[in-house]
């Protein structure tokens, strides 16, 4: 009996060590010559783990970094028309171009208020709560309720025509916080001193604008500057809301020259109803930008949304590169555009004269 416990005692201390040997092999075999298991590389991958690598190894390696992260987008637009969604097209092909593509390596999520602040305010509070990695907020009130949402997630902005008076940034030059992006700010002088050279006459000046949109607001006030300036007389129209905007525009029928519309997102998301009024009686109507020419308007000096956004798109990279929206200046539309739409002109009963057509960048003819 004593030698049978014996034999099987000499077995356990066999298997025991038998298993510690196996553990440690299992254990250290990250040292004992084999090569490490190959690991996920990251964007936030160090400068040692590029050493010995050239530059286009680096780029290479930085790539596929890149392509492993999926970046979240959110979207909040205040209404839908042809100036923001240019915007926001500029905005993704920006992205697209540099590497950043939607169903591939960036989610976006798009979302519109429909001009109503309460849908712009809940947005503005769900995406706070999602936290993406970036947002973009286009038009002033949209800017407004994200930024009232959120102070940590980096905003965006485009088409916003003042951020510092719509307490979106301190300054310009140095927005610091986590908003920055571009302004669709234009002289308005230059915009009136357009019209003037196509309706020489005009002395009394209809203007559209919805008094609820500090951007408009902003506006209207240097338009009102420009009139006292140049012995001009400022008749007003103050739609609340795009139902309003046809009879806002036929209350200044037999009262005005010619009707200035600004960059205001209430009316051009209703613009055609301000064209049919222009039309039908004869009275020139300018507005703040580009898009409103092609859907009516007689001419501007104005901003290429769909180039603004692209601009406010190379702000985003800036940030994804890892520098802070606080750091990075708010910038306005780099080249000016001059469009002229003769069709609208011949509907109106007016001729541009060649010299600003010699200005044009565009001049629409049907």
């Amino acid at each position: 009996m004593i030698k049978k416990h014996r034999t099987v005692y000499k077995w356990l201390v066999l298997m025991v060590v038998l298993g510690m040997v196996l553990a440690g092999t299992v254990g250290c075999g990250g040292q004992s010559g084999q090569s490490p298991a190959p690991q996920q590389s990251t964007v936030s991958e160090g400068a040692e783990g590029r050493e010995g690598q050239n530059p286009q190894q680096q780029q290479e390696a930085s790539s596929t970094q890149e392509e492993g992260k999926l970046v979240t987008l959110g979207i909040i637009q205040f209404v839908a028309h042809p100036s923001l969604d240019a915007a926001r097209e500029g905005f993704l092909d920006a992205l697209k171009a540099n590497g950043y593509e939607e169903g591939k390596n960036l989610k976006v999520v798009h979302k519109d208020a429909q001009a109503d602040m309460s849908i712009a305010q809940s947005i503005a509070q769900q995406f706070a709560q999602d936290e993406p990695d970036l947002i973009l907020a286009i038009a002033t009130p949209t800017a407004q309720a994200m930024a009232n949402a959120t102070k940590e997630i980096p905003i965006l902005i485009t088409a916003v025509t003042d951020p510092v008076s719509a307490g979106l940034v301190a300054s310009m030059e140095n927005p610091g916080g986590n908003v920055t992006g571009t302004s669709d700010y234009v002289s308005i002088a230059a915009q009136l001193d357009l019209m003037r050279q196509i309706v020489p006459g005009a002395v009394n000046i209809g203007l559209i604008y919805n008094s609820g949109e500090q951007n408009s607001i902003v506006q209207a006030d240097e338009v009102k500057k420009y009139a006292a300036d140049n012995g001009l007389n400022v008749v007003e129209a103050t739609p609340t809301n795009s139902s309003e905007v046809l009879q806002a525009a036929q209350s200044l029928v037999g009262k005005v020259d010619a009707i200035y519309v600004p960059t205001d997102n209430t009316v051009v998301s209703a613009l055609e109803a301000v064209v049919k009024v222009s039309y039908d009686n004869k009275i020139p109507m300018f507005p703040g930008e580009g898009d409103s020419v092609a859907r009516g308007g007689v001419a501007t000096a104005g901003v290429d949304y769909y180039k603004l956004g692209q601009q406010t798109g190379e702000k985003a990279l800036q940030i994804l590169n890892g520098t802070a929206p606080a750091d990075i200046p708010v910038e306005t539309q780099k080249d000016m555009s001059v469009i002229v739409n003769l069709k609208a002109a011949q509907e109106v009963g007016i001729e541009v004269p060649q010299a600003v057509l010699d200005q044009a960048i565009e001049v629409i003819q049907e």
